[in-house]
């Protein structure tokens, strides 16, 4: 760890992120340097892609400190963020000591020695001399008696361990919350935080970002990525919203050039990019749906203008992988097969689906 100076104002450390390659906005970067300065907890709130973990992650690059990541999830309890015993160990100590003849004393066996401490603890009892990037990601998808635990510390800068009493932080951490806002978080915790809000960045600053991070990329596909994300997200025929971020921008713009024109549609291409969590929206949006896996549909753009897949064509290609029996045609398959969707069995007739 080098001897890193923090930043002074607000610009100086919009200008140090930029140099980490995050792009953040002014109010971003000041919402930042008033967590670091005061300090005090601050809420990243948005929707999921819009760079909320990677803030935190450039903010510890920043200042040259660790970053301890502790992922929420619904039934996250003290033994995963803040400490758990290690009862292997203090079995061992009971045995050793009854092996040797002496007593036991219970202050051994619930002290330091067998004490594991999680992200929450590791943070508190950071050493210094800067404060350790404490990152609480997704904290919307814990349970409120999880948030209820969490005030001590985001208030205070402690936690209290029944057994060793209350632990104060001598370098308070800088404590970064995000939520995708899946559910409304309570106000005590919103009392206790700074609150700031990231929304979708400009079509500008998705290709500033496909540029940074994939440097093969030229200008102009990188402007088409992010044109192509913007003009997906903001479609009211996307059901459900497509989650597309900056992240999934940058899948969006590989270093080759775009296929010519007499590539086959049946044949993915160099320009394919992740769209959507399900098949369906990319259809209806007018894309042309070349390979489908799990939560992956890989496109093709046809030009400037997209052209609606015929009924025959997007029952084939986004259900024949589950056993329709309707060809690419529209047509009636022959053979007997089972038709997966109507759940009966077939022969030379449409499922009509």
């Amino acid at each position: 760890m080098t001897d890193v100076a923090g930043p002074t104002d607000a610009a100086e450390l919009q200008r140090r992120l930029d140099d980490a390659d995050y792009l953040v906005d002014r109010g971003l970067a000041t919402a930042l340097f008033l967590a670091i300065g005061l300090p005090q907890p601050i809420l990243l709130e948005g929707e999921a892609g819009v760079g909320k973990t990677e803030a935190a992650k450039a903010l510890a690059a920043v200042l040259d400190t660790p970053l301890l990541r502790l992922q929420c999830y619904e039934g996250i309890d003290a033994a995963e963020a803040l400490y758990e015993w290690n009862y292997p160990r203090q079995l061992l100590s009971i045995r050793l000591a009854e092996a040797a003849g002496s007593a036991i004393v219970e202050d051994d066996l619930f002290g330091p020695d067998h004490l594991i401490a999680r992200p929450l603890l590791q943070a508190i009892e950071h050493p210094g001399p800067r404060p350790v990037v404490l990152l609480i990601d997704e904290v919307d998808r814990a349970d409120d008696e999880f948030e209820a635990f969490l005030l001590e510390l985001l208030a205070e800068g402690a936690v209290t361990i029944p057994e060793l009493g209350t632990r104060h932080a001598a370098y308070p951490p800088v404590v970064v919350l995000t939520s995708n806002r899946t559910r409304d978080l309570g106000d005590a915790l919103k009392r206790r935080c700074l609150y700031h809000w990231i929304d979708y960045p400009s079509v500008d600053a998705v290709a500033r970002i496909v540029r940074r991070r994939v440097p093969a990329a030229s200008t102009s596909v990188a402007e088409q990525a992010a044109a192509a994300t913007a003009r997906l997200r903001r479609s009211p025929r996307a059901s459900p919203r497509p989650s597309i971020g900056c992240r999934r921008s940058r899948c969006w713009a590989p270093p080759a050039s775009p296929p010519p024109s007499s590539t086959p549609p049946s044949a993915p291409s160099s320009s394919t990019g992740r769209t959507t969590r399900s098949p369906e929206p990319a259809a209806s949006l007018g894309w042309r749906a070349t390979e489908i896996s799990w939560q992956v549909v890989a496109v093709q753009p046809r030009d400037t203008k997209f052209r609606r897949l015929s009924r025959g064509e997007r029952t084939w290609r986004l259900g024949g992988s589950r056993g329709c029996c309707r060809s690419p045609t529209g047509r009636s398959g022959g053979g007997r097969r089972a038709c997966r969707r109507r759940g009966a069995r077939s022969r030379g007739r449409r499922c009509g689906g």
